[in-house]
């Protein structure tokens, strides 16, 4: 048998030579130096005489990168493969292609493929968030590492800096995408596991959602909530400010539908404005929800107009029937206009924490709610939720029927639109009302309220 001394006093000959040790393992010396490890075995029938067992060699590394002790243990190996029927050098090739798979399957690459299955599914701004939440926070760290090699561990540790930065909603969603891109590989054949699968309870706990302001919040008076929902939206038609802003504000007072919905507003998704039944058919692309939500072929939510709301649009066409948008931004036509814009009209007004644009889905609901439960229709609530674009939770996203109701939805839309607008002027006479007010003079101050009076003067 052999010892370290003996393989490191092993010196080249003329002709290759071997040093035996035990179990076939034998160091081969070639004459330029080289000391190699070898395994002489048996394994399956010779092609040339298939009477006798095929004489195979296996080889384990040249030494002193491989040791003594590394080859026998590598003999071992190959001995144990033996036993159970398997060919050490089949089982070595294939070893060393898995590995070479798994190097070539890194994060990146395998996260860009499955990126590239799922972009389609998403609406495109959702689709440059995704990545960009990967490409900011995960690939930089361990972009180039195989994916099998990654554990929870280094994983909890990327999402714990970004909650180290307070985005504790963008850790948790990040976790889901991670986890989505190991679900990936795993059907793909490149990974085992989802290291990513239980972080969520190793994660900080989601701040609670504070519910958006609304001028309705504390009152319990009905005709208070209605006066209040009116005086607030008078206000608002009597600050100077484009008319496509006061009317965005009154179709948004109507519908309820949320802000981005509305700022988004295609003309093409108008229907039946000169007839019986006019509609507006918000895309499930453009609709808040998840990636399947969106993606639901039948996912469109329906919104029923009333009359006031026709006029609404009516008057908008003057302004903008010629564009996509219904509210184009300021600057940029083929840009929707900001939330932002809405929300500023309110502070103007004197709403400041006191009511968001989002805050009329809270008026429209309690309002409407609490009026039809007083008239005895309580089971309409319902209704009010489908006009919210509300699934209720014993519901089925999929399979949820969005066009239900209908005939009633348009009674209630009515209904809302009455209570809200009664007395108002008509939109057209929003048009052609000075934007701005002057640094002196009439209309240079005054507030909300004396302002509000001279509008209606």
């Amino acid at each position: 048998m052999l010892n370290d001394a003996k393989v490191k006093a092993a010196k080249p000959k003329t002709t290759a030579y071997r040093l035996g040790d035990s179990g076939q393992l034998y160091l081969q010396v070639s004459p330029s130096g080289g000391r190699h490890w070898r395994m002489n075995y048996t394994y399956g029938r010779s092609a040339k005489d298939p009477g006798k067992p095929a004489q195979k060699t296996l080889s384990f590394g040249s030494y002193p990168a491989v040791t003594l002790t590394e080859a026998r243990k590598r003999r071992d190996e190959a001995k144990a493969q033996l036993a159970a029927g398997n060919d050490p050098s089949i089982e070595k090739k294939t070893s060393h292609s898995a590995r070479a798979a798994a190097n070539a399957n890194t994060m990146r690459t395998v996260a860009e493929a499955w990126y590239a299955k799922k972009k389609s599914t998403w609406v495109p701004k959702h689709a440059e968030k995704v990545w960009q939440s990967l490409e900011e926070n995960v690939l930089p760290e361990i972009g180039d590492l195989p994916i099998t090699s990654i554990k929870a561990p280094t994983l909890l540790a990327i999402l714990t800096e970004v909650e180290s930065r307070g985005a504790i909603e963008t850790a948790h969603r990040l976790r889901q995408r991670l986890s989505a891109v190991f679900v990936y590989a795993i059907a793909a054949g490149i990974a085992e596991t989802d290291p990513a699968a239980s972080l969520g309870k190793a994660l900080s706990s989601k701040p609670r959602v504070k519910p958006q302001p609304s001028i309705i919040d504390g009152l319990r008076d009905q005709p208070a909530r209605i006066a209040a929902t009116r005086t607030m939206l008078e206000n608002c038609e009597a600050e100077r400010c484009r008319a496509t802003t006061k009317l965005a504000m009154r179709l948004l007072a109507l519908t309820a539908v949320r802000p981005g919905e509305l700022g988004g507003a295609r003309w093409a998704e108008f229907e039946d404005l000169d007839g019986k039944e006019p509609l507006w058919r918000i895309p499930a692309a453009r609709m808040k929800g998840d990636e399947d939500r969106k993606a639901d072929a039948d996912g469109d939510h329906l919104v029923p107009l009333a009359p006031q709301a026709v006029a609404i649009l009516r008057a908008l066409k003057t302004l903008t029937g010629d564009l996509a948008l219904v509210f184009p931004g300021e600057r940029h036509l083929h840009k929707p206009m900001s939330e932002n814009t809405l929300r500023q009209l309110l502070i103007r007004a004197g709403y400041y924490q006191r009511h968001v644009p989002h805050g009329f889905r809270a008026a429209f609901s309690t309002i409407m709610n609490e009026r039809l439960k007083a008239e005895g229709k309580g089971d309409d609530r319902a209704v009010v939720d489908l006009m919210l674009a509300h699934v209720p939770k014993d519901k089925v996203e999929g399979a949820y029927n969005r066009a239900a109701y209908m005939p009633r939805r348009r009674e209630i839309a009515c209904e809302w639109a009455d209570l809200l607008l009664d007395g108002f002027v008509p939109p057209l006479e929003l048009l052609g009302q000075p934007m701005r007010h002057a640094a002196t003079g009439p209309g240079g101050g005054g507030g909300a309220e004396s302002r509000r009076r001279r509008y209606q003067a």
